[in-house]
């Protein structure tokens, strides 16, 4: 397999992460320099730094409430940075993100093998949001915000839109462009002023407090798997 793959299977990094440090020339193969895109199997020696790759660790699945103001990134130059924050014994990875100035559930793992299952877009999972905005929201922004707001050159997916509050309303969306909620808004003549993710799939936040995590119940933890096989 493609020696980026092998570092993510095993849980050691992400794919794009994998080919940065080789670049920077971390890795070694059979003593030799290793290339992006280049194939390994369980004969050759893969060194990081020097040192064997560890066994691969027993798969691990957090539940993390993301403060607003961390970075969802592992890169420890970045301030606010996710493993700073964390601060776990494990490199774990975040699956799908948040920006920075957003808060609420994410699902951090180091089974590089969820990755793509849950975060393509055409498998249609759900993500639910809490939003407040700075200004009443009336009965024509939600309804346009549920039939879909042309942003990024598209017109956003069809969405579940329900009223909270005077400023408040809950969003539920089975795409993740950029941005999307903050842009829709602003094209809508809206600024958020807090976003808050509350459920991935069928993982709630729930009463989890800001900067803490979880592991995942056994029950969550089979339907993840299911939702990895599909």
């Amino acid at each position: 397999m493609r020696i980026n793959k092998y570092f993510s299977q095993r849980g050691i990094c992400s794919k794009r992460a994998a080919d940065r440090l080789i670049l920077a020339g971390r890795v070694k193969v059979n003593g030799l320099a290793a290339q992006v895109g280049q194939n390994v199997d369980s004969q050759d020696v893969v060194l990081l730094d020097g040192q064997p790759l560890d066994e691969q660790p027993k798969p691990v699945y957090l539940l993390y409430h993301k403060p607003a103001g961390v970075v969802c990134t592992n890169d420890p130059s970045v301030p606010g940075n996710l493993v700073d924050a964390l601060d776990y014994p494990q490199r774990l990875f975040a699956v799908g993100r948040l920006d920075k100035a957003s808060e609420g559930l994410l699902l951090l793992t180091n089974d590089g093998a969820i990755f793509n299952p849950i975060l393509r877009a055409e498998q249609g999972h759900e993500k639910e949001y809490l939003v407040t905005v700075d200004k009443p929201i009336t009965s024509a922004f939600l309804s346009a915000m549920a039939a879909g707001v042309p942003i990024l050159q598209t017109i956003t997916l069809p969405c579940v839109v329900t009223p909270v509050s005077d400023q408040v309303f809950n969003i539920l969306l089975t795409q993740g462009l950029n941005l999307q909620i903050r842009r829709m808004c602003q094209a809508l003549g809206y600024r958020v002023e807090k976003l808050q993710r509350t459920r991935i799939m069928h993982l709630h936040l729930g009463d989890l407090a800001a900067n803490q995590y979880r592991g995942l119940s056994h029950q969550e933890r089979l339907m993840l798997i299911r939702h990895r096989l599909q």
